[in-house]
């Protein structure tokens, strides 16, 4: 299984994927991602790194807390879906640009 790796340049190819991780660290801040639900009424986003950075409530939720709350939750839940596949997405072009995987 280790027959042709090179172990002398292990420190090199490992310094290397930290620069290209913090890079989409980086890259992934940029990024915005963002979920409806009740048809738009709830708007929530999020940047790459999960952190929530917006969410929008339609008026004719206020008086509904129970809707409100059910909506908020779906909104949130569908756009950390997205965050989460774009992380393994750059985890996976990560590891390929290396020649890992």
């Amino acid at each position: 299984m280790f027959e042709n790796m090179d172990f002398s340049k292990m420190g090199e190819l490992l310094t290397k994927a930290q620069e290209k991780a913090n890079e989409l660290e980086q890259e992934a801040l940029k990024k915005e991602f963002s979920a409806k639900s009740g048809g738009g009424l709830v708007k929530v986003s999020a940047n790459g790194k999960g952190e929530i950075i917006d969410i929008n409530i339609d008026d004719s939720l206020l008086e509904d807390k129970e809707s409100m709350q059910i909506l908020l939750i779906a909104a949130i839940n569908d756009v950390m879906k997205m965050v989460e596949q774009n992380k393994k997405s750059m985890a996976s072009n990560l590891f390929s640009g290396m020649g890992v995987l």
